[in-house]
């Protein structure tokens, strides 16, 4: 019989050849589309890369927390968007459902989430709520007959244009201006009243979009408040992002591994004053800090990945995962552009440079800025 390690070692094989042999070599096509070919989205279905994080009984992989991470740091050393395109289906997109959602909830929306049927999105984001969250104006009001109509406007929503689930968030007690009076609803896009804008135009990233999510009059009615009670959903899309802070720390480490593979065999080829830059000193600390900070950052995810699957209290460990991991990539992917000098600024002449160091420039900004983690640090430090 095989066991969980061995099964877990053929799983990281088989996303390494994904990256290597599928991914990689899509990397200029899906830029310059702006999309990944539906071809590749259905292979990522057939592998299971949807459900990883959903439990087994919804048709899932039922991935552990440790187990996520690792399967995270290995395709996400492919362009960031392959991740994204099934990442909200194993992250921020399910994991308000499996936490929190009802038994029947469970049974219609997570076997779809799990095998790439659907996708889902998080709409929390809104103009005027970024990182002050509970500052959301979005209203579901009861209509009279025991349901809701919802309104309101969320903004920078990943996968939102091609969403088929919305997990929506909006104020349903007008009196309770605090996270008490928010409440989570499952919006299916055939609801009349829920429309997207067009995709924003982005820095990087090219083939994740992201859009604003418009509600106008939207109707919901009691079996679409996640989890069948008001006045949860905050501290529903606080679990979801607790976890989500890991996956996305894992997420920034595989990007640095690819950024620093690629400079390792840059500057054994690359020469300068008649012998490779690989032997210079300068080169050389740049190298090896960007080595010491990845392995860190991988310790660092691994330990609080195995502490969440041990029930531990991770919500501190989380921020300093996430502010650590996404910083260290941002230092890396700065570095490598600096070795690989003009050729890593130039999308034609330094390979996957340029985009990767534009890629990752967000991950500082979503899951919570690096300013809030760290006045969030701060706060539960001083507790």
């Amino acid at each position: 019989m095989i066991t969980n390690d061995e099964l877990n070692l053929k799983r990281l094989r088989g996303i390494r050849e994904f990256v290597k042999d599928v991914a990689i070599p899509a990397e200029a096509a899906v830029v310059e589309a702006n999309q990944i070919p539906e071809s590749i989205v259905e292979l990522m279905r057939t592998n299971g890369y949807f459900g990883w994080s959903i439990p087994q009984e919804f048709g899932g992989s039922g991935l552990t927390t440790e187990e996520l991470a690792l399967a995270n740091m290995e395709i996400s050393q492919a362009a960031t968007t392959f991740r994204a395109r099934a990442g909200t289906n194993t992250g921020i997109g399910s994991e308000g459902l499996v936490q929190d959602g009802t038994q029947a909830q469970k049974e219609k929306w997570l076997p779809k989430l799990a095998s790439g049927e659907i996708t889902g999105c998080l709409a929390l984001t809104e103009p005027e709520a970024g990182s002050d969250a509970t500052a959301l104006k979005s209203m579901a009001l009861l209509d009279g007959d025991g349901g809701f109509l919802i309104n309101g406007t969320k903004r920078y929503i990943t996968n939102a244009p091609i969403a088929d689930l919305f997990t929506v968030f909006a104020r349903t007690d007008l009196n309770d201006r605090s996270y008490k009076g928010i409440s989570a609803f499952l919006i299916s896009k055939d609801t009349p009243g829920i429309s997207t804008g067009p995709e924003h135009k982005k820095m990087g990233q090219a083939g994740s979009p992201v859009s604003e999510v418009f509600l106008k009059d939207v109707r919901a009615t009691g079996s679409d408040v996640l989890g069948g009670e008001l006045g949860l959903g905050f501290t529903t899309a606080m679990k979801a992002l607790n976890k989500q802070r890991i996956n996305l720390a894992a997420l920034c480490i595989g990007p640095a591994i690819r950024l620093l593979d690629e400079a390792l065999a840059h500057v054994k080829k690359r020469e300068q004053f008649g012998k490779p830059i690989a032997e210079f000193q300068l080169i050389q600390a740049m190298l090896a800090e960007s080595k010491v900070e990845i392995e860190a950052a991988k310790s660092l995810v691994l330990e609080t990945a195995r502490a969440r699957d041990r029930g531990e209290d991770i919500a501190t460990q989380a921020s300093i995962c996430k502010y650590y991991a996404s910083e260290m990539c941002g230092r890396v992917a700065d570095r490598v552009v600096q070795i690989f000098g003009g050729a890593g600024y130039c999308a034609d002449t330094g390979g996957p440079i340029e985009m990767l160091y534009r890629d990752v420039r967000l991950f500082r900004l979503y899951e919570g800025t690096s300013q809030i983690h760290l006045l969030n640090i701060a706060k539960r430090i001083l507790k």
